[in-house]
């Protein structure tokens, strides 16, 4: 493969762009090499400016669900297209939406549609804090929830370190009042909680996607919820990823669990920027203009992401992929085990629904640092090599690999194909 035009675009975007880039997984520094630009996809493919063709298990990072330009979908568009493309004002599709987004959740009663994942987490927090008139949250190391002020933190060595900030210009104070725990430790939480009387929640994704697929351990999601309503705090799940993509709702609901709060994102809006936030009522009615919790946004409840939304959700219940999803992950972690196993490479895989990943490691992987003990360097050698043979990939170890309802057998062959050779040369460094 040759990647001339997308190495010239690259050069190009760095006059103008940061890094060429408007978010910096896409500028592969895990993996090295030049960033791949994209023209075009239709169905379960992905096509660069160099014209190379791939099966794409990125998908936008989930939301094209149903492969890319779905016939329904991009009908629903053009039909709203023609009405204009935002109004600042209220449309019928807004309630058409939440009627679907509601019905979805058993815990969810109204929700407030937003633009982003980073927009439905921070008003989350905000309604969380307003909700039970107090400060602290807890996350968990390893855990993304939008690059918001409070949540950039990095967890120290050891439960009892202090929250540091994450990222540059955020300063100390925007993070004193977040806790970070270990995730599928209960006893990371209690310890916070026997410190703090102060904390409004513990915000959470119930399978993490941010650190590779990583899955919650003999009821930790239920006994952590269990545990926090003896406290008096709200459990807020982060479904930005996961929200539609291992059933119809949540995984939450999957896995024995109602959130008190629940961010959506990504699948809902069909590829359109959206994010959402619910809950029950009692907790809803904080929000304005119902209560005296503020949160707005013009672009919010845009018409084109709702039509979007709409008919991807409506297709999604109809086609209901969830069993094919879970054949085809299945089917996918066998390749990668023993075409790893043939070559002597050491590999685990994490997978739930239509999210999957391989790391590089000898380790079981349940929490963060578990999954740093995967060698990037195997799985830069990996991404490339998939890449050259026609799969495109998360450029980082640490993301989710998703599945579209279009993805076919001979999809399916032309990954195995691209696996053993990737595979072979992971084996030779």
């Amino acid at each position: 493969m040759k990647f001339k035009n997308s190495k010239k675009l690259y050069n190009k975007g760095l006059v103008n762009l940061v890094g060429a880039v408007n978010s910096p997984v896409r500028a592969f520094s895990s993996v090295g090499g030049n960033p791949l630009f994209i023209k075009k996809a239709k169905g379960s493919k992905i096509t660069d400016v160099d014209g190379n063709e791939y099966i794409d298990l990125v998908l936008s990072y989930g939301p094209m669900i149903l492969g890319h330009r779905h016939k329904k979908v991009q009908k629903a568009i053009t039909k709203a297209l023609k009405n204009g493309y935002s109004f600042g004002a209220s449309t019928k599709n807004e309630i058409k939406l939440a009627k679907i987004v509601c019905d979805a959740f058993p815990g969810m009663d109204k929700v407030r549609f937003v633009n982003s994942g980073t927009e439905a987490v921070l008003s989350a927090v905000r309604l969380a804090r307003a909700f039970t008139g107090k400060d602290k949250i807890i996350k968990f190391s390893g855990c993304y929830h939008g690059h918001q002020d409070s949540l950039l933190v990095a967890a120290g060595s050891g439960l009892a370190t202090l929250s540091l900030p994450g990222s540059k210009g955020v300063p100390e104070g925007a993070v004193k009042n977040t806790l970070i725990a270990t995730y599928n430790d209960l006893e990371s939480v209690k310890k916070h909680f026997e410190e703090h009387d102060d904390i409004a929640g513990v915000i959470i994704e119930p399978i993490c996607g941010n650190m590779g697929v990583v899955i919650p351990q003999n009821n930790f999601l239920k006994e952590l919820k269990a545990y926090i309503e003896t406290k008096g705090a709200l459990l807020i799940a982060d479904e930005v990823m996961t929200g539609f993509r291992s059933k119809f709702g949540g995984a939450q609901e999957l896995l024995g669990v109602t959130a008190d709060i629940t961010c959506l994102g990504k699948v809902i809006g069909g590829g359109f920027p959206v994010g959402a936030y619910g809950a029950r009522n009692e907790i809803m009615q904080e929000v304005a203009p119902l209560g005296g919790m503020y949160q707005a946004g013009t672009l919010s409840g845009n018409p084109i992401a709702m039509a979007g939304g709409i008919a991807t959700l409506t297709e999604v219940k109809r086609q209901n992929p969830y069993d094919q999803f879970n054949e085809t992950a299945a089917i996918l972690e066998v390749i990668l085990l023993e075409t790893a196993k043939k070559y002597n490479v050491d590999l685990v895989v994490n997978r739930f629904g239509s999210m999957m990943n391989p790391f590089f490691t000898k380790e079981k992987v349940t929490n963060f640092a578990e999954a740093q003990t995967s060698d990037t360097n195997k799985f830069a050698i990996f991404f490339w090599e998939m890449i050259k043979n026609g799969v495109f990939l998360p450029p980082s170890q640490f993301e989710a690999w998703f599945l579209s309802s279009a993805i076919k057998d001979k999809d399916i062959k032309k990954i195995a194909e691209a696996v053993d050779k990737a595979m072979f040369a992971v084996s030779k460094i």
